[in-house]
């Protein structure tokens, strides 16, 4: 999403899946790259090796 506007757009469009009132929470998510410098090497592999494991590509 570009924009806190496009996100509830969407959100505007998304089915209720409870039988009464019911609320989105909608949170802010970060990539990688937003982190800069920071974001060294390391923590890359580090980010990918728990990435294969919770997705089940060991």
């Amino acid at each position: 999403m570009k924009s806190l506007e496009e996100a509830i757009e969407w959100v505007k469009r998304c089915p209720n899946p409870m039988p009464g009132p019911s609320e989105i929470e909608i949170r802010q998510v970060f990539e990688a790259e937003d982190f800069g410098e920071q974001f060294t090497p390391e923590l890359k592999e580090q980010a990918e090796r728990t990435y294969s494991q919770v997705s089940g590509n060991k």
